[in-house]
């Protein structure tokens, strides 16, 4: 059985006995049936990797023994914020899976004219610790060793008016430049992505204000999940780690 990959909050260090408790003791109990004496790697957003084994094991809590650690090289050395408009449905648990895998840094979801997802304040504080967990489950799944920040909702005004990589991407059909027309590779990039409907043309002016670059994929237009999967993927071939130059 492949060794799972689990994220911890907790502080890590070798030869040294942690517990985990909650969610993450019950999946390695009840989902994926571990007991004493079985292998964990765990990460906890330092950079590293962590072997341990399992030294006891209850439906409540489980005790590790961290064995060593190693550097990861699971990371992309691109840094990329993803701005995604909300979308309804599992479509929102899409792009944030998705995206995690692909590498991105950090996600923060957006309101915008055209959102279809209106949010009380419970509502949205679940949301967002939903959200958080889609992001620690794919980051667990895919190996990386940082789980992406998924940040406070705001507005598409707001977002691009802070957003300080080196490079500011909006995406929409209406544009004709490629992203391999963008000669200088930038070490962080900011994404804007809309919703089903798109941006408005208001929205897309606030982000050319606000030195964002407009770029497109061609001639069909992607569904609002899809769009930031195909970006980031493009993104870290042209300058991220999905080639070795």
């Amino acid at each position: 059985m492949r060794i799972p990959n689990i994220f911890t909050e907790s502080c890590l260090s070798e030869l040294e006995e942690t517990q985990l408790s909650g969610q993450t003791a019950q999946h390695l109990v009840k989902v994926l049936r571990m007991k004493p004496g079985d292998k964990v790697r765990l990460f906890n957003n330092t950079g590293f990797f962590y072997s341990a084994h399992i030294v006891a094991a209850t439906k409540k809590s489980v005790t590790i023994r961290v064995t060593d650690k190693e550097s990861s090289a699971s990371e992309s050395k691109i840094i990329t914020h993803l701005g995604q408009v909300m979308s309804r449905g599992d479509r929102m648990d899409y792009a944030i899976q998705k995206s995690t895998e692909m590498g991105v840094s950090e996600i923060t979801p957006l309101s915008s004219e055209r959102c279809e997802l209106k949010l009380s304040s419970e509502r949205e504080s679940k949301r967002l610790n939903h959200w958080q967990q889609v992001a620690v489950n794919a980051a667990e799944q895919c190996g990386r060793a940082f789980v992406p920040k998924i940040n406070n909702i705001e507005s598409v005004e707001s977002w691009v008016k802070s957003c300080k990589s080196e490079l500011s991407l909006v995406l929409h059909h209406r544009d004709t430049q490629k992203l391999d027309q963008i000669k200088n590779k930038p070490r962080s990039v900011d994404l804007l992505i809309g919703p089903e409907g798109g941006l408005s043309e208001t929205e897309i002016a606030l982000a050319l204000k606000s030195n964002f670059t407009p770029c497109t994929f061609g001639p069909r237009i992607m569904r609002t999940e899809t769009a930031p999967v195909a970006c980031l993927s493009i993104l870290q071939w042209l300058w991220g780690d999905f080639q070795s130059k």
